[in-house]
C-alpha cells in the first residue's frame, strides 16, 4: 500500500523511502548509517513557502524569520520528554504554483522524511502541500489564508482530516470586517462591487456566501456591474456605472496594478466615494505607495500590525518588537506577513517540545491536535468550535493613512469581528 503510494506520487523515492516501503526490514539493518540517522535525535521540519513568482509579497519575510528562529534555537530543541533533539528546518520555494508545491511536499515527506510539515502562506502552497501530507500521514500545520479555502476544496465543512491543521481567519469574517468598515463611515448605503474575472473573483463576488451577502444584509444596496478581466487597461464601464447608481462606497477584490489604475482613472472621471476597501491589493506597503497620493485612505482587512497586543510564547517579543527589528535590519517597512511568519514557526517549535517523541509522526501529530498556546498571533486551540482542524485568528478592518517614517501606515480603525483590543482610531472618508 505504501509503495503503492510512491507511484501514484510520481516522485522518484530514494533508497531509504523504497526499503522503508517495502518494509525491508533487513535491507534497512544492513544500512547502519540509515538506522544511525533515523536514532541520532534530529528533528526535521519542512517549510514551504511562495517567496518567488506573482505571490512572492506573502513570502517575503519567510527567509528573514526562519534565519531568526534557526539562530534562537541554535540547532536545538529541549523537549519536555526530558531529552535534547538536534532540529533542522528544510525552506523549500513554492514558486507560487501549486504543482510546486506539491511536488515539494512530497519530497520533503518521503526523500527528507521530515516530522513535520509546515506549508506558511496562499492557498496555492498550503492546499496541494496538505493534500500531500494526508496522503502520506505527515503531520502538516499551515496558516495564510482563509480556512474555507483549505476545508472546502478537500470535502466541506463535514470533512475531517486525520494528518492536517490550519490557522487564520474565515472568508465569512472578512467579509463582515468591510461591512463594519463601511458602518463606520456616513454614507448613502449604496456599495459598488468590484471583482476580477477569476476564482478571487468568482469567490468574492458569490451571491450564496460572498461579498453581497453580508453587505445586502446590514441594510446596504449592492450595485455590481459586471467582472473585470485583470490586468485591464479600462474601468470606464463599471466607473459610469457606480456614478449612474451614485455608489459612496467600493468594495471588493483586485490585485495591485488593476485597483492603481482603476482609483487613478476614478479620480480623472470625477467619481471620488467615500471608501474604496478592497482585499489582496492592499495588504502590502508597496501596493499603497504605488498609487502616490491616491493611496491615502484606503481599506482593507487586516491580519497582523504591530498594534497586535500578543507576546511571543518563543522569544517573548511583542509585535511591535518583531516590526522594530524587521525594519532596522532590512530598511524596508513591515508587512503583515512577519507576524504569520513567526506565528507559524513559534506554534511548530510548541508542537514539538510537546511530542511525547518528535521523531515519530504519530507523537506529533497528537501534539499538533492537542495544541493551546497564547501565541504572537492570538489564542492557537483547535477545539472544534469552527471545525475538527481549523483554529480561527483575529481580524481587524483598516486604514492606510499618511505615516511618519514610512509614505503610509496601516492602522486598525474597526474590531466589528473581534473585540480583544479597541482601534487605534476612527475610519475617515478618502479626501480625494
Amino acid at each position: 500500500m505504501y509503495y503503492n503510494k510512491l507511484v501514484k506520487s510520481g516522485l522518484r523515492p530514494s533508497r531509504r523511502t523504497v526499503l522503508k516501503g517495502l518494509g525491508a526490514a533487513a535491507g534497512t539493518l544492513a544500512l547502519p548509517g540509515y538506522v544511525r540517522a533515523q536514532t541520532a535525535g534530529t528533528i526535521k521540519v519542512g517549510y514551504i513557502s511562495p517567496t518567488t513568482g506573482p505571490l512572492a509579497l506573502f513570502g517575503e519575510t519567510d527567509g528573514y524569520t526562519l534565519d531568526k528562529i534557526r539562530a534562537f534555537l541554535g540547532g536545538k530543541l529541549e523537549s519536555s520528554n526530558g531529552k535534547t533533539y538536534a532540529i533542522e528546518i528544510l525552506d523549500r520555494d513554492s514558486q507560487s504554483n501549486p504543482n510546486k508545491s506539491s511536488e515539494i511536499a512530497g519530497n520533503l515527506i518521503l526523500n527528507d522524511e521530515v516530522q513535520l510539515l509546515l506549508p506558511a502562506s496562499t492557498t496555492d502552497t498550503i492546499l496541494p502541500a496538505a493534500e500531500q501530507a494526508e496522503l502520506y500521514e505527515t503531520p502538516c500545520l499551515s496558516s495564510g489564508a482563509p480556512w474555507q479555502a483549505v476545508v472546502m476544496p478537500r470535502g466541506g465543512a463535514e470533512a475531517s482530516f486525520d494528518w492536517t491543521y490550519h490557522f487564520f481567519w474565515g472568508l465569512d469574517e472578512a467579509l463582515n470586517t468591510f461591512v463594519g468598515l463601511w458602518n463606520g463611515l456616513d454614507t448613502n448605503k449604496k456599495v459598488g462591487m468590484l471583482f476580477p474575472q477569476n476564482i478571487d473573483g468568482e469567490t468574492w463576488g458569490n451571491d450564496g456566501y460572498g461579498l453581497p451577502v453580508p453587505t445586502r444584509a446590514a441594510g446596504y444596496e449592492v450595485v455590481v456591474p459586471g467582472y473585470f478581466q485583470p490586468r485591464t487597461n479600462d474601468f470606464s464601464a463599471q466607473i459610469a456605472e457606480f456614478k449612474k447608481q451614485n455608489c459612496e462606497i467600493i468594495g471588493g477584490i483586485t490585485y495591485p496594478d488593476d485597483l492603481k489604475t482603476f482609483v487613478t482613472q476614478c479620480n480623472q472621471q470625477g467619481f471620488k466615494p467615500k471608501a474604496v476597501t478592497v482585499a489582496a491589493a492592499l495588504l502590502f506597503p508597496g501596493g499603497v505607495e504605488a498609487m502616490g497620493p491616491l493611496g491615502n485612505g484606503m481599506s482593507s482587512e487586516v491580519w497582523w500590525t504591530p498594534a497586535f497586543p500578543f507576546k511571543s510564547s518563543l522569544t517573548g517579543q511583542v509585535s511591535r518588537d518583531l516590526a522594530v527589528q524587521w525594519e532596522a535590519d532590512t530598511k524596508r517597512q513591515w508587512t503583515q506577513p512577519l507576524g504569520y511568519s513567526h506565528g507559524l514557526l513559534e506554534v511548530a517549535i510548541d508542537v514539538l517540545k510537546r511530542a511525547a517523541d518528535p521523531l515519530d509522526r504519530e507523537s506529533v501529530r497528537d501534539a499538533v491536535a492537542a495544541t493551546d498556546l497564547q501565541s504572537l498571533v492570538g489564542h492557537i486551540k483547535f477545539d472544534g468550535s469552527t471545525h475538527k482542524n481549523v483554529c480561527k485568528t483575529p481580524i481587524f478592518g483598516g486604514q492606510w493613512v499618511k505615516g511618519e517614517k514610512w509614505p503610509y501606515d496601516l492602522k486598525i480603525v474597526d474590531n466589528t469581528v473581534n473585540q480583544l483590543f479597541e482601534p487605534e482610531q476612527k475610519i475617515q472618508p478618502i479626501s480625494w
